[in-house]
């Protein structure tokens, strides 16, 4: 392949979110050349047995279409080298074998296939041990049965796709592999580089559901003429196998040595991290990716975050407010802020719901304790890391659309006791641009761009350190104690996580 080194060199990331699809060209140094987005739409319904979400795969591919004609109208068509595609963890769907959809797409919330989690991690209980993994009913395995049961007729001769799978595919003009970042919820092994057969024998699972699996990094394929049409993608641009969209955002951060944790607070709370070797937890609350480079990437997803204040508040002006709540540290009330019912990170609790100890003094209280319970909630998650032995002290960078608060990226820093970076483009479409510039250098690993940790240093522009202020993290460990208190005598919160919560010393997470 070409050397991609040079300043005209670009670069595309395409991250399909949930509520849209964004690309971006990002040259070999860090510069936008371009960035297109178009809107996504989805069912949601509640079920007796959990919550439906879903969307239509056809709607992925036009939104590509759209924005990335958008974001590549001003670059010139000799300067793409490669691409790259991000996902929601544990998106899947059935298509046929030409990779043409047979059933909507299952999202990464649905959760109403928990009788179907309960079996699978019954039938691999063993596997999953020796992974570190619990199979929750958001995960892909859980779906794949799921659509097994309610579709017997597709299942013979029909495909599983995650879903960068199904549009990697359109832009290949065929069938691509998937890569093991989406595959890890899939029932993966990253240990052993293979689907576990077995288990989905014992589970009725046809082998030919499952797709070839690649390293992200790989060269999947390359832009079909009519996807160029389609797309304005240049045909014969090497497509790269990418990651989840939390790792993505991990590797836009730049937090990519041992010991670095990304936070990434948008609609949930997202914290990854990299560690020399996996992270075992029991309770199946952290699992680990494996890093292109063979480094481990380690998280877990809260459903904490930013969508219980836009639910809270919405349409206001959140700089306004932003100002108001500063004087208020800490709140006159606790809060635990969910999203929606159910927690995943840092306990897992399919019963929880979203809850405020006291009655706040007005709706500045309200909207100070839904910020403050957030950096609460993400001060836990680090504890529970360091109770499983990660390493957690490296450089810390936050992304996600919370970082659009300035104050509370501050209270955050307050909060865990530690600075934070803050990258100039907080968007995993730009971690993908990273992952495209790294996977398309030749096999040998020539070309000038070296190892991927050396690419995002390049590549990730950081816009600010935010530093804690001195003494306000004391500021809030009576409140802080106070929340560990409530989710341990709720049931949600193990005892073990909690005295390891208490036992943090005043230096911070």
């Amino acid at each position: 392949m070409a050397d991609p080194g040079s300043a005209e060199d670009v670069w595309l990331g395409i991250d399909l979110g949930t509520q849209s699809v964004r690309v971006l060209a990002v040259t070999a140094d860090g510069r936008l050349a371009g960035r297109g987005t178009h809107p996504l739409t989805s069912e949601r319904r509640p079920g007796e047995h959990g919550d439906r979400h879903e969307q239509d795969p056809a709607e992925w591919w036009a939104a590509l279409c759209a924005a990335a004609r958008q974001a590549l109208r001003d670059v010139p068509a000799g300067s793409v080298r490669a691409a790259a595609v991000c996902g929601t963890s544990g998106t899947v769907l059935l298509t046929d074998a030409a990779g043409e959809p047979l059933t909507a797409a299952l999202m990464y919330d649905d959760s109403r296939a928990r009788a179907e989690a309960a079996r699978a991690q019954e039938a691999g209980e063993a596997m999953w041990a020796r992974l570190g993994h619990r199979i929750q009913p958001s995960w892909a395995l859980a779906k794949v049965l799921w659509l097994a049961a309610a579709h017997p007729d597709l299942l013979p001769g029909s495909r599983l796709a995650h879903q960068p799978d199904f549009v990697v595919s359109r832009l290949a003009g065929h069938p691509v592999a998937t890569d093991s970042s989406h595959a890890l919820k899939t029932g993966y092994d990253l240990l052993a580089d293979r689907w576990p057969y077995e288990v989905y024998d014992r589970l009725g699972l046809p082998p030919e559901l499952f797709p070839p699996v690649v390293r992200p990094g790989t060269l999947l394929g390359r832009v079909s003429p009519a996807a160029g049409e389609a797309t304005g993608i240049p045909a014969g641009t090497p497509l790269i196998a990418g990651m989840t969209d939390g790792c993505a955002a991990q590797l836009a951060s730049g937090a990519l040595g041992v010991g670095s944790w990304n936070s990434v607070l948008g609609t949930t709370l997202v914290l990854k991290g990299v560690t020399p070797e996996p992270v075992r937890d029991p309770a199946g609350v952290v699992y680990s990716h494996r890093s292109p480079d063979g480094t481990w990437l380690p998280g877990g997803a809260s459903s904490v975050g930013a969508g219980a204040l836009s639910a809270a508040f919405p349409g206001v002006d959140l700089a306004s407010w932003d100002a108001l709540a500063a004087a208020r540290e800490p709140a006159g009330v606790i809060t635990y802020p969910l999203v929606s019912r159910g927690e995943r990170f840092p306990f897992t609790a399919p019963q929880a719901e979203a809850f405020t100890i006291g009655s706040p003094a007005d709706d500045v209280d309200r909207y100070a304790a839904l910020l403050q319970g957030v950096a609460f909630a993400e001060r836990l998650c680090f504890a529970y890391l360091r109770q499983l032995g990660a390493p957690v002290d490296g450089e810390l960078s936050f992304t996600g659309g919370g970082t659009r608060s300035a104050y509370w990226c501050q209270l955050r820093a307050d909060v865990l006791g530690r600075p934070a970076r803050i990258p100039e483009h907080a968007d995993p479409a730009l971690g993908m641009a990273v992952l495209a510039a790294y996977g398309a250098q030749d096999d040998t690993g020539a070309g000038g761009r070296g190892t991927l940790a050396e690419v995002a240093r390049r590549m990730v522009r950081i816009r600010a350190v935010v530093e804690p202020r001195p003494g306000a993290h004391l500021r809030f460990a009576e409140p802080y104690a106070r929340l560990i208190d409530e989710l341990e005598r709720r049931g949600w919160l193990p005892a073990p996580v909690a005295a390891a919560a208490r036992a943090e010393d005043t230096r911070g997470a």
